[in-house]
């Protein structure tokens, strides 16, 4: 099957000496994965990779055969340039974070326009912004809508937020948050991109990731902490 589609870049791994495997997010198939040949063995090998650098929106056609093995691109283009993502040293830590935590977490290769949508509004909204401390954490939280385990809200002035079942309680159970620790949650939940990022200090900041972790880790089989989570805590330290 001919297709021609956005792609959002999730991974990339080095294949023997000269190839590259791709992970993406897809617009219209979901999550595809692509065999690159001599990635690193033309002269414009530096321009092939940087098309696959984390999060870059893609331009592709490919031609997907759907049977559980590596997809071939046939022509490849950057969709929207980034302007500072990969120059700045916040945002292309956020980047590499935010892209592994996608990574562990879209599973699925059928479409999630929605999904799609949000990440690149949100990716064009963070190259154009300068004051993106609370990013990453919003992201998180507004991914849970489009992967189905958003925090219920209806009971949102109950003091406990119970992490398995996604709601907030009277009582405190074996897996609640601790006041404190909902109330930050609860800040959390009321943020837009565009709201004041001094909301937490970098403690508050640091506690609300751990809970983000270990919420999706809850939801999500298989979910793996980041390996770029120390780095993020480095740079926003």
């Amino acid at each position: 099957m001919h297709i021609k589609t956005k792609a959002i870049v999730l991974s990339s791994l080095k294949f023997q000496e000269k190839s590259l495997i791709v992970k993406c997010f897809t617009l219209s198939h979901g999550l595809k994965s692509y065999f690159v040949r001599d990635a690193f063995s033309s002269r414009k090998s530096n321009q092939k990779i940087a098309y696959f650098q984390p999060l870059t929106i893609l331009e592709i056609e490919a031609v997907h055969k759907n049977k559980g093995t590596l997809e071939n691109f046939k022509e490849i283009k950057i969709a929207s340039p980034f302007h500072s993502i990969h120059s700045d040293i916040y945002k292309s830590t956020i980047v590499m974070f935010i892209s592994e935590i996608l990574h562990h977490s879209i599973h699925e290769e059928e479409e999630n326009e929605h999904l799609f949508t949000f990440l690149e509004t949100a990716l064009e909204w963070l190259d154009n912004h300068d004051e993106i401390a609370n990013f990453h954490l919003i992201l998180m939280l507004e991914t849970t809508k489009y992967l189905g385990f958003y925090p219920e809200i209806s009971d949102i002035e109950m003091p406990f937020f119970e992490m398995t079942e996604g709601i907030f309680t009277p009582f405190h159970a074996v897996n609640s948050l601790t006041e404190h620790e909902t109330n930050l949650f609860k800040k959390l939940i009321d943020l837009k991109f565009d709201n004041n990022q001094k909301t937490f200090h970098v403690i508050e900041r640091q506690i609300i990731l751990r809970i983000l972790i270990d919420y999706y880790s809850f939801h999500l089989s298989g979910f793996k902490k980041p390996k770029s989570l120390d780095v993020l805590k480095e740079i926003f330290s």
